[in-house]
């Protein structure tokens, strides 16, 4: 198909090429905050996809490698667009990226095994039909920008080069520190600053009611008191169904499925979050992969809680024997320790093992295993 060279054509392909690679450039840089967070949601992927007898579980261990191999291939196609470079190269790689993009939200959104694809990490959440359709609507500009790639085509290869070279280089080191270090920038529930449960005794439960009009289908949510009144009213019940409940409690924990479990199944979660004194959490999420410098972190870190009279758990995935061996053998034998899924512990911190420092449910710090010793330099008020 040969598109005419002219103003009209040119300008939308400019135009196409902005808003791709505006979004590619968001996507890519979203997840770059956290590529471990992509890693883990690639490992969902590759251990939920089975075609047949084909499975992809034998990929799990180089999932942080296709994360970033991910996340670097974003960000150097939206830049590629934006700057113009290598513009026959980057308008098939645009495609084939979309193709792949589409058809695997599409299954997403069909069969619901991944129910949150992460395509823009923890920043922005799509339910899978609202990823399709994004990518639905991607695909318009992006079949333009291929079927108009030869427009006014001008060779500029030194300067492609170090587009491209440039794009790479500084998505690696970008995503290399954020995987050696804590997210630069925070998305999750568990975020320096966040409260995470509110203290406030005056602060009431409250349950809401949706309902759906049967003439109309649309829906609407009222509060279980405001119900009395019109449920009084038999054609109110005539025309409208109920259709789903919830309870907003201000004083549960705001992250989904968060608990800190004992060995009899009690959750001591509000009891710690929701303590009025500083509590100091180490988490390990994989108590097999934790360094020797990782093991330095909690003995130092605990010598100094004990020191400073602050109290300080142990929450991990781990199986309770292996979790009483660990702190045996480390010389921690008498650090409380509490169980949590790993996915909670993930949310938490990235880090294996990380510290999160909490006081009237509010996070006040969080620290990398690298950067423990930057917790003792604190100040903290008596």
């Amino acid at each position: 198909m040969e598109i005419k060279d002219n103003k009209l054509n040119w300008t939308l392909n400019v135009a196409a090429r902005l808003v791709v690679g505006l979004v590619f450039l968001f996507s890519s840089f979203v997840k770059g905050v956290d590529p471990l967070g992509t890693s883990y949601k690639i490992t969902e992927y590759l251990t939920t996809w089975q075609f047949g007898s084909l499975t992809f579980e034998w990929m799990v261990p180089m999932a942080t490698v296709l994360a970033m191999t991910l996340i670097v291939m974003e960000f150097t196609v939206g830049m590629m667009l934006l700057l113009g470079a290598f513009r026959r190269l980057s308008a098939w790689l645009l495609l084939l990226m979309m193709v792949f993009f589409t058809f695997t939200t599409l299954f997403d959104a069909i069969t619901n095994e991944v129910t949150d694809c992460g395509c823009f990490g923890d920043a922005v959440k799509l339910t899978n039909w609202q990823t399709f359709w994004k990518n639905v609507a991607l695909d318009v500009p992006t079949v333009w920008i291929f079927l108009t790639r030869n427009l006014r085509y001008k060779k500029r290869f030194e300067r492609d080069v170090l587009v491209t070279a440039f794009s790479i280089l500084l998505m690696v080191i970008f995503g290399l520190f954020n995987i050696n270090n804590e997210p630069c920038i925070d998305f999750r529930p568990w975020k320096v600053g966040n409260q995470m449960v509110d203290l406030d005794e005056s602060l009431q439960v409250k349950s809401f009611v949706t309902y759906r009009n049967k003439t109309t289908g649309e829906t609407e949510e009222f509060l279980s008191e405001e119900l009395v009144s019109k449920m009084s009213d038999p054609a109110w019940e005539e025309q409208w169904e109920w259709e789903s409940s919830r309870v907003e409690d201000p004083h549960e924990i705001k992250a989904d499925g968060f608990s800190m479990l004992d060995m009899e199944m009690n959750d001591h979660a509000q009891e710690f979050v929701g303590s009025t004194d500083y509590v100091l959490i180490a988490t390990i999420h994989h108590l097999d992969k934790i360094t020797e410098q990782g093991i330095a972190a909690i003995q130092d870190t605990w010598a100094y809680a004990q020191d400073n009279g602050i109290q300080m758990v142990l929450l991990t995935s781990s199986l309770t024997e292996e979790v009483e061996n660990f702190l045996y053998d480390n010389k921690l034998d008498d650090m409380e320790f509490y169980f949590a899924d790993v996915t909670a512990i993930e949310t938490m911190l990235r880090s294996n093992p990380g510290f999160i420092l909490l006081k009237e449910g509010k996070v006040l710090g969080k620290w990398h295993q690298r950067h423990y010793r930057d917790l003792m330099e604190m100040k903290l008020d008596n």
